[in-house]
């Protein structure tokens, strides 16, 4: 493990970890770097356990051991160690969870080997909040559900909020990009998925009686917050579901209307 203690927040090793609150300028780094930011040990040590590559570590001197366990298998792995005040003015916020990891980004699977032996999938469409994609991924984990496909312009995965607010579980899901719908809708179908949009239609059926007769193969597509599921997607749609709701509300958040689909909708062994 190579340590270095700060002295000089203009070092080149420490730009990964810079202006980190600046989410455009994230979405442009972070792809284009083949990089991510992993935060806190218990992501961190996700994120090695899905065989990732850290390409540096940034931490308060507190956490140096476990940091030193974190990187037993790794130790060419640059650390860099300051208090909090220069972590702070480096990262741009109150790094109080104690360290950062830049992580290099794996490559993302095809489309047809996620679906290969998935028999309950999500389909992310232009969900942009990076909040809902991390709390839909977690649901995703515990409930058991074997992929995530997510559209284009759907926020990132990998984006460090999307990651924090998983709780990691976006480093173990499988998840890849998911071609326009012209090209996605053939595709899923001749893996025998059924179509299940999740959404408020004059035609929908409630989930209560869609989960009563599950087809084997089910795609349950989620739209954004406000727009909701697209025309194409819809049109795409084999089944548009909605949930029941009281009291006058029409509809949950994303998030929690993920969790409640895949709770009625999940594999029965």
């Amino acid at each position: 493990m190579q340590i270095t203690r700060i002295t000089d927040l203009s070092s080149a090793g420490l730009a990964d970890y810079s202006r980190l609150t600046d989410v455009a300028l994230r979405r442009v780094l972070e792809p284009a770097g083949g990089l991510y930011i992993a935060e806190s040990p218990k992501v961190i040590a996700r994120a090695l356990n899905a065989g990732h590559r850290p390409r540096s570590l940034l931490i308060q001197e507190q956490w140096l051991p476990d940091a030193e366990r974190l990187l037993a298998g790794w130790p060419d792995v640059p650390v860099f160690v300051g208090d909090a005040a220069v972590l702070e003015q480096l990262t741009g916020y109150n790094l109080h969870r104690g360290a950062l990891a830049a992580m290099h980004r794996p490559a993302l699977e095809s489309v047809e080997a996620l679906l290969t032996h998935a028999r309950r999938i999500v389909i992310l469409e232009d969900i942009v909040d990076h909040t809902n994609v991390g709390a839909i991924f977690r649901s995703v984990a515990g409930l058991g559900a074997d992929a995530v496909l997510i559209t284009p312009r759907c926020a990132d995965p990998l984006y460090r909020r999307s990651v924090r607010v998983s709780m990691g579980t976006v480093l173990q899901v499988p998840w890849t990009r998911l071609p326009e719908w012209s090209i996605a809708t053939p595709l899923l179908h001749n893996s025998g998925f059924h179509l299940a949009a999740l959404a408020l239609a004059d035609e929908a059926v409630s989930l209560d009686a869609f989960a009563e007769e599950t087809p084997e193969r089910v795609a349950i597509i989620l739209g954004a917050e406000g727009d909701g599921l697209s025309p194409h997607a819809l049109a795409a749609a084999d089944t548009v579901v909605t949930i029941p709701m009281l009291h006058g509300v029409d509809s949950l958040n994303v998030a929690s209307a993920s969790a409640v689909a895949l709770y009625a909708l999940r594999v029965r062994s």
